[in-house]
């Protein structure tokens, strides 16, 4: 994926605490939190499988996870822009429950789609001697973050509108409705740069788009 669970709590702070139950449940361990590390009292982070990138929560706040320093033990911040930014401390809990969550469902959902609108076919392996465009021919894969965030954030909201749980579900639907606009915003503006032949050096340029049949 370009995007993790991370980049989409830039957007919506509290995005996995209000529409979490949309998530899959990674985690859920007591434990606590001091100096900016959580101290988890009997999980294995490394076994389930806890990445740097995905959302930690506690006390009623989210955190990002920048670092995974043993099966019981997270390197933890307040959410950044951008993860090049200094880890920002976090407060100390004596007693809390840690939850993880992720939407990576969404997101991956999103990523088939964006490699699609630029031609490339996720689930295609190119084999020796064949000139095939994958993703890995992408130089400025960070360029597609945004993208692949907003259009996530789309699925997400769409799905809890649809649910009916926060009553007519009039607040999510105003949201997807938003993050779609801003995901077709985002898809007129971006660039991604081709290396047809691996020299390392772009041989095109792609913008994500729909492709539509003429039927002849």
């Amino acid at each position: 994926m370009f995007a993790q669970d991370r980049d989409l709590v830039v957007y919506e702070p509290r995005l996995f605490l209000d529409v979490v139950w949309l998530g899959q449940r990674l985690a859920s361990e007591s434990g606590q939190v001091i100096s900016s590390v959580a101290v988890a009292s009997g999980a294995s982070f490394v076994s389930l499988g806890i990445m740097p990138g995905q959302i930690v929560n506690y006390d009623d706040a989210s955190y990002e996870i920048v670092q995974v320093l043993g099966a019981t033990q997270l390197g933890i911040s307040r959410p950044r822009a951008s993860t090049s930014d200094p880890v920002v401390p976090t407060p100390d809990s004596a007693l809390t429950t840690f939850t993880i969550y992720t939407f990576a469902h969404q997101l991956a959902i999103v990523h088939g789609q964006i490699l699609r609108m630029l031609g490339i076919e996720p689930d295609v392996v190119a084999q020796p001697g064949e000139t095939v465009i994958t993703e890995s021919n992408i130089l400025n894969p960070g360029a597609l973050v945004r993208l692949e965030a907003l259009g996530a954030l789309h699925l997400i909201f769409s799905a809890a509108s649809a649910s009916g749980v926060a009553g007519d579900g009039g607040g999510f639907a105003e949201r997807a409705a938003m993050y779609r606009e801003r995901f077709i915003a985002e898809r007129s503006r971006v660039s991604v740069l081709i290396d047809a032949d691996g020299d390392g050096k772009a041989e095109a340029t792609r913008r994500p788009s729909v492709m539509h049949f003429v039927r002849g």
